[in-house]
């Protein structure tokens, strides 16, 4: 009662003290981690982000159309391996300085600088070859090869050059507190929020003029502080609590579409789980429907289901997703029990022996999925025991799942990790599945290694058309589906919840505030 009574003071509070309706004050699942786009890890530091940077594109949450708010126009050159873009006139920083060529340029020089120890950069490292401006307005952007979809390539948020001394970029940076960008608005980030005033531009105008974001713990508090206008919005309402949302008229659901899918990972390194018929029937073991039923509320046969199964490493509405391959939702313990003694396993008093010891499955999960699927982690460690595996369940912090899971340095600590993965303009899961080796499989959290799954994945990014693409992807769906180094999940639909008061508010696909600028608050 006590929390709940400070969120709801504090939600009134911030709307006192700006004295205008113009200002909203929303929850979201945790504070950023930085405000510097280089150095997101989380989605909360992707949609705080949003709120201060222009990409260089970005895709029209409705027609789903490439556009730039910053580039006039573009060509490619150099047969392909370089574009040629010219920036529009009247575009200014937040400090007053017109942005220019020598700031993209800035930006890919840092992204390519090896000093600047960044996921993001680390990603366009393969992509990027270099950038030369021409002028001020002009700058050509080169590729390290030819890609079928060039300026969806080029979704990166562009950086200030006049505030880094260095294209070496650290996170400790003051700019990652309080930065400079070119978007609708200004951030600065405290020890319990951030607050985002609005900077009005040549190509922005936006008609809120704060937002400010909390940090939300307990989800049942949240919703309702919301419901009681202590806040107005929440980006992440749990499917168990959406009922509670929907039976307030001052309140409005809204579809949240972060291109993710859930996962277990299978230490396909590790004991008797290198052996494929093991992975085979863990997958077996598992029933979707009930683990569906038990952690996110969703009954067998409901129709407009929030979790939608899925067979693969894409969502079923992506056109990489190959429907060929059944989505399993019903467990078969005869098939799987049948794999388990072909692959030389004992059942002994119930539990599966391997080389004379009991199986004793490790299994982890990113501790902030538990707001969405409450009771998950649990709930397929109670089914693999009933299996007949002894196990240990354990919740990771972020900054474990960043720092040792996403870099492939768990392998010793666990034997499975349930997780989530989420995707902006482009699907690449190449890193998700390659071998470890050079500048590949960089979020290859067990160090899977397929030769036939690397070759396929060469495949795609060799692909010079949609199609060819498509084709390849395809076939990884297939491929993963049967060597499974994941057992793959569901789609969870997300909703976030905003008052009524709030108009015009179109949400973005995985970014949220593309349109902000549109947003209103009262009449």
């Amino acid at each position: 009662m006590a929390v709940r009574t400070a969120l709801l003071a504090a939600g009134a509070a911030a709307l006192a003290l700006t004295g205008t309706a113009a200002t909203l004050s929303y929850f979201e699942e945790s504070l950023p981690t930085s405000m510097n786009p280089l150095f997101a890890s989380t989605m909360v530091d992707h949609r705080s982000q949003e709120l201060v940077f222009d990409r260089l594109w970005f895709h029209d949450p409705i027609t789903n159309e490439l556009k730039s708010r910053l580039v006039e126009r573009w060509e490619l050159a150099n047969g392909g391996k370089a574009i040629k873009v010219f920036l529009k006139q009247g575009v200014k920083w937040q400090d007053g300085t017109p942005l220019s060529a020598k700031d993209i340029c800035f930006t890919v020089d840092a992204m390519l600088d090896p000093n600047t120890p960044s996921p993001i950069a680390e990603g366009y490292r393969e992509v990027l070859a270099g950038c030369t401006k021409e002028g001020n307005t002009t700058a050509i952007i080169e590729f390290t090869r030819v890609y079928h979809n060039p300026r969806e390539r080029l979704a990166f948020s562009v950086l200030p050059e006049k505030s880094f001394t260095s294209t070496a970029i650290s996170p400790d940076l003051s700019f990652s507190a309080r930065p400079i960008g070119t978007g609708p608005f200004k951030g600065s980030r405290g020890r319990r929020g951030v607050t985002f005033d609005a900077f009005a531009n040549a190509h922005h105008d936006p008609k809120v003029s704060q937002l400010n974001l909390q940090e939300g713990n307990d989800p049942l508090v949240q919703v309702r502080t919301l419901t009681s206008n202590g806040v107005q919005g929440i980006i992440a309402v749990p499917p168990p609590l959406r009922p509670d949302v929907s039976a307030s008229d001052e309140v409005a659901l809204k579809s949240y579409d972060l291109r993710s899918w859930w996962f277990v990972a299978v230490n396909a390194t590790k004991g008797p789980l290198a052996d494929q018929r093991v992975r085979q029937a863990l997958d077996l073991m598992i029933d979707r429907t009930e683990l569906r039923r038990l952690s996110i509320g969703v009954k067998p046969g409901e129709q407009n289901s929030p979790c939608e199964f899925i067979s693969g490493p894409f969502v079923q509405s992506s056109p990489f997703y190959n429907r060929a391959v059944p989505a399993a939702e019903r467990s078969d313990q005869a098939k799987a029990k049948k794999l388990l003694e072909a692959s030389g396993m004992s059942l002994v008093g119930g539990t599966w022996m391997y080389k004379g010891e009991p199986v004793n499955l490790r299994i982890g999960m990113l501790a902030p999925l538990d707001n969405e699927a409450p009771d998950l982690l649990s709930q397929i460690g109670n089914q693999l025991s009933q299996g007949g595996f002894k196990r240990q369940d354990h919740k990771i912090s972020v900054d474990e799942w960043q720092r040792k899971v996403v870099t492939g340095q768990a392998t010793n600590d666990y034997d499975l990790l349930v997780g989530k993965w989420s995707f902006g303009i482009v699907e690449d899961v190449n890193h998700l599945f390659h071998s470890r080796k050079g500048r590949e499989g960089q979020k290859n959290i067990f160090n899977y290694s397929n030769a036939e799954v690397d070759s396929i994945l060469q495949r795609y990014a060799e692909a010079r058309t949609d199609t060819a693409a498509q084709d390849a992807y395809h076939d990884l769906h297939a491929s993963l589906a049967k060597d499974l180094p994941y057992l793959f999940l569901w789609k969870l639909d997300t909703r976030s919840a905003w008052r009524t008061e709030v108009r015009g508010n179109i949400i973005a696909p995985y970014y949220y505030f593309t349109e902000i600028d549109g947003w209103k608050y009262g009449q």
